[in-house]
């Protein structure tokens, strides 16, 4: 994808069929991670693509041989909608984009996180998931679709440690909290959310959490329990 190509729908499904321009690319990522010293590799992937999904995770292989540490921060993005509005096909369709086909992601890197004998696994997870919504879609809540999917997600984590910690392969839950991306911002920002009393994180809360979370073995004594980016992030700093 290239900068000005980004498109996401809007914040919930009454604003319509429209869709919001979002800043940042691919390409702008790849740019900006070479410009501070590193490699980048840029493998586009529709997470509502199943045979993608596993594309991409054989093009990642078959570049890097094998990872230390996903990240699994992508996200379907969907347009809100009321419980009476939401229709089964939306429920199934946020199911499987934001947490089977990340299931089936995970399961197609960590063979070779075991080969090399450990890695780490992140899963931005959502305060949605364990939250009721503080208002209907549109007012400063969000809408079942989203927020169930995220709670299956979250169970991931659990698993893989109770299979593969043994084999050096550890799994964290981050709650990046309420972050203005540039897609939020461009679909409306969070000050409804904000006025029902959920602060926003900083943004680069999460990003500092996770390298610790992968460089210090003293991160392990997390494992299991449920990591607050910005809490985290402020004992950090």
């Amino acid at each position: 994808m290239r900068e000005g190509e980004g498109r996401v729908p809007p914040r919930t499904q009454a604003e319509g069929e429209v869709r919001i321009a979002v800043p940042g690319s691919l390409e702008s990522t790849v740019a900006e991670i070479e410009a501070r010293g590193a490699r980048g590799f840029a493998v586009p992937m529709d997470l509502s693509d199943l045979a993608g999904v596993r594309s991409a995770a054989e093009q990642i292989l078959d570049v890097w041989g094998g990872v230390d540490l996903v990240v699994n921060n992508a996200v379907h993005h969907l347009a809100h909608a009321r419980l009476m509005e939401t229709e089964p096909e939306t429920l199934i369709a946020s199911l499987l984009a934001n947490h089977v086909h990340q299931v089936a992601f995970v399961q197609a890197l960590l063979p070779s996180m075991l080969a090399a004998g450990g890695g780490t696994i992140v899963n931005l997870v959502s305060g949605s998931a364990d939250h009721d919504p503080p208002a209907p879609p549109g007012e400063g809540g969000w809408g079942l679709a989203y927020s169930s999917a995220k709670a299956a997600f979250g169970r991931l984590a659990g698993s893989i440690n109770a299979e593969y910690a043994g084999a050096g392969v550890r799994a964290f839950n981050v709650d990046p909290g309420f972050v203005v991306t540039e897609s939020g911002a461009a679909r409306g920002g969070t000050d409804k959310i904000e006025e029902k009393g959920f602060a926003t994180t900083p943004p680069d809360a999460a990003g500092v959490v996770i390298r610790w979370l992968a460089e210090d073995p003293a991160s392990s004594a997390l494992l299991g329990q449920p990591v607050r980016a910005a809490e985290l992030h402020h004992q950090l700093r």
